[in-house]
């Protein structure tokens, strides 16, 4: 069987972990100074509101992040099932939060380049790829997310949190 090589190497997705949480952590505090019934509105989005968008993106690192790449798939069902993954509230939300991004960093820290070329697989994704794939997938589905959110910004004349690697890798 060939060598599988991963798209990224240990210190990009190390980088990109970091620029993941550093950015979905300025969304949240600028949903938390909205008013309740703006963020928690039905916006349309493919996750309907600012709140329900941000606890997706939770959701996607969970899942990819703390369960596959560290080879915790069987795991997967028992989760699914867990209301807290779910919250309602930003208490709730903070709580999860803090679950989500402990354990994404507990694996970042263990990444190797060897486990970033191992194949990985999620059971609702048919193909091939690797844990290094994954780091991306959560990368571009969080981008792709905070676009839905930024489009409800501007519709409402508010100006979102800046997202790009270099607005939130700037040193104060």
């Amino acid at each position: 069987m060939p060598r599988t090589l991963s798209p990224i190497s240990v210190d990009s997705a190390r980088r990109l972990s970091a620029y993941n949480a550093r950015v979905f952590a300025r969304y949240a505090r600028a949903a938390r100074r909205l008013p309740g019934r703006v963020a928690m509105a039905n916006r349309q989005t493919g996750h309907l509101s600012i709140f329900r968008t941000l606890v997706h993106i939770l959701n996607v690192h969970e899942v990819w992040m703390v369960y596959i790449v560290p080879g915790r798939s069987s795991e997967l069902s028992d989760l699914f099932r867990r209301p807290e993954r779910q919250p309602t509230t930003w208490k709730g939300f903070d709580t999860y939060s803090r679950e989500v991004w402990r354990g994404v960093a507990a694996t970042v820290d263990r990444l190797t380049a060897s486990r970033l070329a191992s194949r990985i697989r999620a059971p609702w994704m048919p193909g091939r790829y690797t844990a290094g794939d994954a780091v991306l997938q959560t990368t571009l589905e969080q981008a792709h997310h905070l676009g839905e959110i930024i489009a409800v910004y501007w519709q409402r004349d508010r100006e979102p949190p800046a997202m790009t690697w270099i607005d939130v890798n700037r040193k104060a």
